[in-house]
């Protein structure tokens, strides 16, 4: 981030919470609703997830995952 973008962030967040989220929701407002490339009515998108959800082998289960202690990274 730009120095200018640092001190704007740093003086926000030392506003109240309700302030926080007053400008989060107008910063929101500002912006498209999907962001450029992403939707899911994107043909590609689409191939891909069905690609990966048929993609089993090699899979952890999930219970094999949830009781595995987590590694920090």
């Amino acid at each position: 981030m730009s120095a200018g973008r640092d001190e704007i962030l740093d003086a926000a967040l030392q506003l109240s919470e309700d302030d926080r989220m007053l400008i989060a929701g107008r910063l929101l407002e500002t912006l498209p609703e999907e962001p450029p490339g992403l939707s899911m009515d994107d043909p590609e998108l689409e191939a891909e997830l069905e690609r990966r959800s048929g993609d089993w082998e090699g899979a952890v289960p999930w219970e094999q995952l949830r009781d595995e202690p987590r590694q920090s990274q």
